[in-house]
């Protein structure tokens, strides 16, 4: 018998919000609304980027990396999420969950490396000013954007295979509108410890190391301001930073909380469980170009440039 020769059903059943069944058509025009914003938001922060010489700087290539991310995150999970909640279509072939599940880990880590990268970009701008267009080169850069993806990429290959090795008999209901490994290894009627421990260990020296290094490239960011001797100084010096803040607390926040609700939260009602993923998905691609654009006024400047120019 083959390795991968088990029971599995040929489709899932994806779930759109447990006991709002009726809503979902008006769920529909808010959750077109977001995806319109996270994928048109992202793409006029992409094509600013590319097309304003003023933007051709280490911070805003990371920032065209984010956007490129959040906007493929956006259409790893529109097909579903809007067939499930327009048209009440909640079949998926196994094969396209398993692609979906991949590419959502993948982007969620790509995020999570970025905004790694994003922090050193300001902890080089702060701490060490003079240094900064000799650290940070368009090599450097780019292979920086290499090692995300190559991370992402190695890290979760293993994922559809672990879940093609268990048998799947239990049910083919997933809890969410998009599939997720930790959805899927829960349906199977076999021992998923290996899962469990793989999926662990991938959350913990992934996401928690970025988080980590987050954290101490701002602790060294703060030391680095608290000795600049004007008040001013250090006020513009922080204000640098503000958006790239914003944008970790809208994907780490979100993580957290599902985290806490799924390991904690077993009486919670279901409802709750899915809001949260929701939740977790659909926020960073939506807030972060509002974020940049609202806080970068180089970036407002460019978008507002450019669409001065197309009415012309």
């Amino acid at each position: 018998m083959g390795l991968f020769n088990v029971t599995r059903p040929a489709s899932f059943l994806l779930t759109g919000i447990p006991g709002v069944e009726s809503s979902h058509p008006w769920l529909a025009g808010p959750l077109c609304a977001m995806y319109a914003v996270a994928l048109v938001g992202n793409a006029v922060v992409l094509q600013a980027v590319r097309t304003e010489p003023s933007l051709h700087a280490p911070m805003y290539y990371f920032l065209s990396m984010l956007s490129f991310s959040d906007m493929a995150m956006s259409v790893a999970t529109l097909p579903t999420v809007l067939r499930t909640f327009c048209f009440n279509a909640r079949n998926i072939a196994f094969d396209a969950c398993l692609i979906q599940m991949f590419l959502i880990h993948c982007f969620s880590m790509m995020e999570s490396g970025i905004l790694l990268t994003m922090s050193f970009d300001r902890y080089v701008a702060i701490c060490d000013p003079l240094r900064y267009a000799t650290v940070l080169t368009n090599k450097v850069i780019s292979g920086m954007g290499v090692a995300v993806t190559a991370r992402s990429v190695i890290t979760l290959f293993p994922f559809p295979f672990l879940i093609k090795r268990l048998p799947i008999c239990r049910s083919n209901v997933l809890s969410h509108s998009y599939c997720l490994h930790p959805d899927m290894m829960k349906l199977a009627c076999a021992d998923i410890t290996i899962n469990s421990i793989y999926g662990l260990f991938v959350l913990v020296s992934t996401f928690g190391v970025d988080l980590l290094f987050i954290f101490v490239s701002y602790v060294l960011i703060l030391q680095s301001v608290l000795a600049i001797a004007s008040r001013e100084e250090r006020f513009k010096a922080l204000n640098t930073c503000v958006s790239h803040i914003l944008a970790v607390l809208a994907f780490y926040v979100p993580m957290i909380g599902v985290s806490t609700v799924h390991r904690f939260g077993k009486h919670i009602p279901r409802y709750v469980h899915v809001l949260m993923s929701n939740i977790y998905l659909f926020v960073p691609p939506v807030l972060n170009p509002l974020i940049y654009s609202a806080k970068t006024k180089e970036i407002r400047r460019a978008i507002v440039s450019r669409f001065h120019r197309l009415r012309m």
